[in-house]
Formats: structure tokens, C-alpha cells, sequence
């Protein structure tokens, strides 16, 4: 069962309304199942629009955002619950600890590198948390092709590749993520 998950997405919206609009649905129905929504805080791009739908749902929206960020301005005001930290490594800390699980929607160096970090942490196994790839319109395809080809270039074991679901539906990913994220293996043996 998922009482929280935590949300990567873009600070910008993209340059195809749909990414909103999913982002929208998405907020409203995480809000109506009850689960908590856990992200970076900011009033922006994909980032406000899950906070925004989520929050007019009637939904519990913690945000955690580093200072620096906080002092430009991007913070969203209206949250149930935020939290300051000192830098991203606390932020994405305080995330990994807080939610049941993650998910990522499409965006930017950011958002690939609190995916690939969460990963990475499980594959370590320092947490079995379920993380979901949200391919809406195809935009994480080259991703997963790549994925692909790091297993075929002897980077990345088969195994591993298991380790997230991908879907290009909300109601496709979390049946996948409750099912788990394949089995631990030790990565070096």
C-alpha cells in the first residue's frame, strides 16, 4: 500500500501542453486515493501544476526545497507541509525517507538526476522502495533504449533493469510498482 509517493518532474512545463495536463490528472488523482504527494517544492513548470491539482483536490502536498531555491522565488506558499533544507543532497534525502515510493514524470537534468540517484540507492540496497517511469508521449524511450544498450555494453547487469516499472499511464504504473521493482541482487557478485 502507497500513503506517499515522491514526485520528479520538470520546473518547466515543456513545449507540449500534454505534460501539463497529465501533471494536472495526476495531482488530482493521487489526492483522490489519499496518497501524499512529495516533491521539491517549487510554484513552477510540471513542479506547480502536480502541487496546484493535488492541493484543489483537497490533497496532502509536502515539499522540500533548499534555501537557495527558496530565496528565488520558486517556492510554492500553499503546501500542507514544507521543509528548508541546507542543499539538493539533504532535499532529495529528506524525500527518499519521507515517501513509500517514486515516481518520475518528464524533465531536465534535475529530475534524471533524482531518478538516477534513487535508483542507484536501490540498487545498492539502501532502500526497496518501487519507482515508476511515467512515459507519457514516449519522452523517456531513448532513456530506456540507452538502459538498453548500458546492458548490452556490460555496464549494467539484466537484472537490474527491473529495478523501476515504466508505464504510460498512472493507472498502468502503480499496479506495476505494487508488484515490486524486481529482486535485489548484489550487484558485484
Amino acid at each position: 500500500m502507497l500513503t506517499s509517493l515522491a514526485v520528479f518532474c520538470g520546473s518547466s512545463t515543456g513545449n507540449n501542453p500534454e505534460y501539463a495536463s497529465k501533471t494536472r490528472d495526476l495531482g488530482r488523482y493521487l489526492a483522490q486515493k489519499n496518497i501524499e504527494v512529495i516533491y521539491g517544492a517549487g510554484n513552477v513548470g510540471l513542479m506547480g501544476q502536480l502541487a496546484d491539482a493535488a492541493l484543489a483536490e483537497g490533497g496532502q502536498v509536502f515539499g522540500v526545497i533548499p534555501g537557495f531555491l527558496k530565496e528565488w522565488e520558486v517556492c510554492h506558499t500553499g503546501l500542507s507541509d514544507l521543509v528548508v533544507t541546507e542543499n539538493m543532497h539533504a532535499r532529495k534525502a529528506i524525500m527518499a525517507e519521507r515517501a513509500d515510493g517514486f515516481i518520475i514524470l518528464p524533465g531536465g537534468f534535475g529530475t534524471l538526476d533524482e531518478f538516477f540517484e534513487i535508483l542507484t540507492w536501490k540498487q545498492l540496497h539502501l532502500h526497496k522502495k518501487p519507482i515508476g517511469l511515467l512515459n507519457w508521449e514516449g519522452y523517456y524511450d531513448h532513456l530506456i533504449a540507452h538502459v538498453a544498450k548500458m546492458v548490452e555494453s556490460g555496464f549494467l547487469r539484466a537484472e537490474n533493469t527491473t529495478l523501476f516499472s515504466e508505464d504510460a499511464s498512472i493507472e498502468g504504473l502503480l499496479p506495476k510498482m505494487l508488484d515490486g521493482n524486481g529482486d535485489l541482487i548484489k550487484k558485484w557478485v
